[in-house]
């Protein structure tokens, strides 16, 4: 029976630029690494973190993340590098498909761990803001899949299945060659789209539920990890491409069980976590942990404390009075010894009155011409006595 409704598989996945290759693979992924970092430093920033934090930790998070989901993928299907058939350096082809999320997730800690020690700030904390931004990469992600052909499940027979091209097709188990069970059909379920959709779902939960509950210290992305697992479980159940299985179940599905159960477990401990987060970056790791205060609020702060040197300033004038009360008593028990040096208290200072200075008192100038032992002209003009200094 020929079908009428199906979603249509791309004719190809890759255009050149002249000598350059552009995937659609790789499209996929550059837009969800952009959509998580921009979501990621929107609730950073909502959290009150420091702008900027999400990219500096994702040019760490990134590369380990695209390392780590490889390695997980030849690991757990090396029998398509490393079999009787397999090709060694295909384990290199990144761009033909092939990211395990549990590889790049794991992988991609430790880069996140890096770039938060740089920076001086939580990681269960970004954690918790990246987490629907992560999921929300891996609803885009799973696009490239669609324009792979590949990781598609069982034959599917209804308007919403996937026609699959016959080289897309499985093949035979170790060896070359279409699997005859599937030479024949078409079309499979969209299992890209099944969890592309579900990964949306998960992303609106956790915001949700961040801003309903205030998932802090880890529990946003416990969340993320626990509803992920649930749909990723039935989805796998879904896939008839090669994997390793134990006790009747793909690897990936005991993976999502066991992940679950942490993640429940976590939430469950942490549900009373509610102690501050360090979210800002502090200032000894090289970067303002606040917002620098206005200038004005600067200098009226500074003009309001006094400086060191006022202080000092202050306590020598405090001090200089009785320091001049104890010059004055010395140049008058000078003066009565009848010292040359002696003089009035008034004319210690250095505040002595200009000579031409007409309004000068006369007596007091011959009490200084007295003191200092100097004749008075105007006295030895007229016959007077010169004092010879007391």
């Amino acid at each position: 029976m020929h079908q009428l409704a199906y979603i249509p598989s791309p004719s190809q996945g890759v255009w050149h630029l002249g000598p350059v290759p552009v995937r659609a693979y790789a499209i996929m992924i550059i837009l969800g690494i952009v959509a998580a970092v921009w979501l990621g430093e929107r609730r950073w920033a909502a959290k009150g973190g420091t702008p900027g934090v999400i990219v500096d930790v994702a040019v760490w998070a990134v590369p380990f993340g695209l390392v780590g989901g490889r390695l997980y993928h030849v690991v757990t299907d090396y029998q398509r590098y490393f079999g009787e058939h397999g090709e060694p350096l295909r384990a290199l082809e990144i761009w033909k498909g092939g990211l395990g999320i549990w590889g790049a997730i794991a992988l991609g800690a430790v880069g996140a761990y890096i770039g938060c020690r740089r920076r001086g700030i939580s990681v269960l904390a970004l954690a918790d803001a990246v987490a629907p931004g992560i999921v929300l990469a891996q609803a885009i992600g799973r696009w490239g899949n669609y324009w792979n052909q590949e990781l598609y499940g069982r034959p599917l027979d209804t308007f919403w299945a996937l026609k699959i091209d016959e080289n897309h097709r499985p093949m035979l188990d170790g060896g070359p060659g279409l699997d005859p069970r599937y030479a024949d059909i078409a079309t499979y379920h969209p299992t890209f789209l099944y969890e592309s959709l579900w990964c949306v779902g998960v992303a609106v939960l956790v915001i949700w539920a961040d801003r309903r509950y205030k998932l802090t210290h880890g529990r946003a992305f416990a969340l993320y990890v626990a509803a992920y697992t649930v749909g990723r479980g039935w989805i796998e159940a879904l896939r008839i491409d090669d994997a390793h299985h134990i006790l009747g179940m793909r690897l990936n599905d005991w993976t999502s069980i066991i992940l679950f159960a942490g993640a429940v477990a976590y939430l469950y401990l942490a549900r009373n976590s509610t102690g501050p987060e360090n979210v800002v970056v502090p200032a000894a790791a090289g970067t303002a942990a606040v917002p620098a205060a206005s200038e004005p609020q600067a200098d009226a702060d500074a003009d309001a404390k006094p400086a060191p040197e006022a202080d000092e300033a202050k306590a020598e004038a405090e001090d200089e009075p009785e320091a001049g009360n104890t010059a004055a008593d010395t140049v008058a028990d000078k003066a009565e010894a009848g010292e040359p040096e002696a003089a009035s208290v008034e004319d210690a200072p250095a505040d002595e009155a200009p000579e031409d200075d007409p309004v000068a008192d006369p007596e007091a100038r011959a009490v200084e011409n007295e003191g200092d032992g100097a004749a008075d002209p105007g006295r030895m003009a007229k016959g007077e006595p010169v004092a010879d200094g007391k």
